[in-house]
C-alpha cells in the first residue's frame, strides 16, 4: 500500500469515528436533557389534570361491609372491622397520585401503568398491584437516568425514612422498612404482602438495566391504617 493510499484510509477512519462520535453524544443529549423537557411539559400538565381526576375520583369511593366471620362454626362470632375505603381501578395512562419523598426532594404525578409510553410521563403504578393506601403490595416503578430521572436518587433512602402518596383516598404515608438489590427476573417483588405496603422499582446501578432497586416501605398513617392494623391483629 501506498503512502497516498494508506493516508486517505485513515482520514476515512478518522471522519468516520467523528461521525460516531458525534451521533452518539447527540443521543446522550437526548437522553439526558432532552427526555427531561420531555418529561417535565407531561408533569405540568399531569399536576393540572390530577386536582380534576382526583375530584372526580372521591365520588367514586366505596366502602364495602366491615365485618367479617371470625370462623365458620356454626357458633361464628362477627368481627366488626374499621371502615375500608376503596379506590375504583385507573385507566391505563390516567395521573391519579402524588408521590412525595422529602429525603430526595422529589414530588411527582403517578400515572397508571408501566408500559415505556406511561412511564415517559412519570413514575408508572403496576396494574393488577393494590393502589396506594390499599391493603397488598402497592407498586410504583420510575426511571432513573432518563424522563425526567424521578428515581436518580432512590439510592439515597435510609430504613426509616417516609414516603407519602396522595390519592382520592387522602394522604397515605409509608416507612421505609427495607432496601434491595435484584435481578431484574425476581419478580416477587411484586407479590401481595400481608398488610399494606408500597413498593419503588428501578434500575440499577445508573446508567445501566443490569439490576433492580427495590425500596420497600410500610404503612403507618393514611385513612386505611386502622383497617389493615385491625386485621392483622
Amino acid at each position: 500500500m501506498t503512502a497516498g493510499k494508506q493516508s486517505r484510509y485513515l482520514a476515512i477512519a478518522g471522519r468516520t469515528l467523528l461521525g460516531i462520535s458525534l451521533l452518539i453524544a447527540l443521543f446522550l443529549v437526548y437522553q439526558l436533557f432532552v427526555t427531561d423537557f420531555i418529561n417535565s411539559r407531561s408533569q405540568a400538565a399531569a399536576a393540572d389534570e390530577l386536582v380534576v381526576v382526583l375530584a372526580q375520583r372521591r365520588d367514586d369511593l366505596t366502602s364495602p361491609s366491615t365485618t367479617t366471620p371470625a370462623s365458620t362454626t356454626t357458633t361464628a362470632q362477627v368481627v366488626e372491622l374499621p371502615e375500608l375505603m376503596v379506590e375504583p381501578e385507573v385507566p391505563v395512562g390516567e395521573p391519579f397520585a402524588r408521590l412525595i419523598i422529602d429525603r430526595i426532594a422529589l414530588d411527582a404525578v403517578v400515572f397508571e401503568g408501566v408500559d415505556r409510553t406511561t412511564l415517559k410521563s412519570g413514575p408508572g403504578h403496576m396494574p393488577g398491584t393494590p393502589l396506594p393506601g390499599q391493603p397488598g403490595n402497592a407498586v410504583i416503578s420510575g426511571h432513573r437516568t432518563t424522563y425526567g430521572r424521578p428515581f436518580y436518587e432512590l439510592d439515597v433512602l435510609v430504613v426509616g425514612d417516609e414516603i407519602e402518596v396522595e390519592t382520592a383516598l387522602g394522604i397515605s404515608t409509608y416507612s421505609v422498612r427495607e432496601i434491595l438489590i435484584v435481578a431484574p427476573t425476581d419478580v416477587w417483588v411484586a407479590d401481595n404482602i400481608d398488610g399494606a405496603w408500597l413498593t419503588l422499582t428501578t434500575c440499577n446501578p445508573r446508567f445501566s438495566a443490569a439490576e433492580r432497586l427495590i425500596i420497600r416501605a410500610e404503612l403507618i398513617d393514611g385513612p386505611n391504617l386502622e383497617y389493615v392494623e385491625a386485621v392483622a391483629a
